[in-house]
């Protein structure tokens, strides 16, 4: 389906027509029309299939053609993390560029003169507000940010927001807002604490669920089946002969990130971090750095990494296995964007097998295992715990282990 197909206002079409989108995604042609309608709604969909525009341009759209205050704050959009909302933020320039409508991006910081710009932006009405929890109840708890007039509430990666324990924080939010309104809420998956913020915040929605699309076929998927201890001497190989470049570690825990770095630190090697414990300022100044080539390796937890928008991103390493199927492709899918080609390289130790196998399992199909250099020693035996009847229907997949080892052999590393 056109966008022009749908029912948006002309100044939002005009924007998309400068933009040279076309074609709805799956997941805009569900629940654009659902939402111009007015309903409140559950979107499952995961990070990567536009889901963004599909709240933002109803939205921009009913603020174009609907009679609402001026002076007053219309929409509020919650995000998990700083760079989601920057991210979104920006998304809404670019939509609502031929639109009298205003925005102010509201997330933590020790700026005192961001503060100050955030306030005046609340106190004087920005039609949308993209915040996330902890910064807007600062400013909330302040006593001159007047949600009363609110006609859209929208909660975007809500399963993220719950996992960092924000669950409290918008229950709060809410209490500040009007019941007659418009809610909407996306969540890559839908937990039962998810639905029980749905029962509590949203009136009789519209659920569109679209199932988690699986990797981009042009990225090559590899795996070393190792000890814990031989990863970064797996990692000191790799990059032995030729310079990383636009490189993605991910690892489990803001720990793991700070001990991963130092250690490629102390291999001379070109690395930045990204992690909660940072101020937005560092997180910035590390990102520039890294789209500008200064950092050639980027080590990441997860929920950081959400905000991070870098298409030509050449190598993704999983030096955790990742805790679902959903985050492993969101892990790897920063690679081989825009038209370009990637790899991906996940270390599964001994304790990590049985969540790698139920990736394959997902995935369906046998991701090739690399063998570890000589010199670094053997890993042990790949042996996840499953049952007789899963190995056999694992055999069948056997022919596709064999396309990805012809083609990981002719990939470089880092070109």
């Amino acid at each position: 389906m056109e966008f022009s197909e749908l029912n948006l206002d002309e100044s939002v079409l005009s924007a998309l027509d400068t933009m040279n989108f076309k074609e709805c995604t799956p997941v805009q042609e569900h629940t654009i029309p659902v939402l111009l309608e007015g309903h409140d709604l559950i979107g499952v969909a995961q990070t990567g299939t536009g889901k963004t525009a599909a709240y933002l341009l109803p939205v921009l759209s009913k603020l174009c053609n609907g009679e609402y205050p001026e002076d007053s704050i219309n929409c509020i959009i919650m995000s998990p993390t700083r760079e989601l909302a920057i991210q979104i933020d920006r998304q809404m320039e670019a939509f609502s560029y031929f639109m009298p409508v205003s925005g102010v991006a509201v997330y933590g910081g020790n700026d005192g003169v961001r503060f100050e710009q955030e306030k005046k932006g609340l106190t004087l009405g920005a039609d949308v507000v993209i915040a996330t929890p902890g910064r807007l109840i600062s400013h909330l708890s302040l006593g001159y940010v007047d949600l009363s007039r609110v006609s859209f509430f929208i909660l975007d990666e809500a399963d993220r927001m719950l996992d960092m324990g924000f669950y409290d924080d918008i229950i709060q939010i809410v209490k500040h807002l009007p019941k007659e309104r418009q809610t909407i809420m996306f969540s890559a998956t839908m937990p039962e604490k998810i639905r029980q913020l749905a029962d509590n915040i949203l009136n009789n929605p519209v659920e569109v669920k679209l199932a988690v699309s699986k990797p981009a076929e042009k990225i090559i998927q590899a795996a070393y089946v190792c000890y814990e201890s031989q990863k970064l001497e797996i990692i000191k190989d790799l990059f032995s002969s030729q310079q990383p470049e636009r490189v993605i570690i991910f690892a489990s825990s803001k720990v793991k990130v700070k001990e991963v770095t130092k250690a490629l630190l102390r291999m001379k090697l070109n690395v930045g971090e990204m992690h909660s414990d940072l101020e937005q300022g560092q997180r910035e100044e590390i990102l520039h750095e890294f789209r500008n080539g200064k950092v050639n390796i980027l080590v990441a937890t997860d929920i950081v990494a959400r905000g991070i928008d870098i298409d030509d991103i050449r190598l993704v390493i999983n030096y955790d296995v990742p805790h679902d199927c959903e985050d492993y492709v969101h892990r790897i899918g920063r690679t081989a964007r825009a038209n370009n080609d990637g790899c991906a390289i996940t270390f599964v130790s001994e304790t990590e097998q049985t969540k790698f196998y139920q990736i394959e399992k997902f995935l369906d199909k046998i991701i090739y295992k690399l063998q570890i250099p000589d010199q670094i020693g053997e890993g042990p035996e790949y042996k996840p715990k499953t049952t007789q009847n899963n190995r056999k229907k694992r055999n069948v997949k056997k022919q596709g282990v064999q396309n990805s080892k012809k083609k990981f052999s002719k990939k470089k590393i880092s070109s």
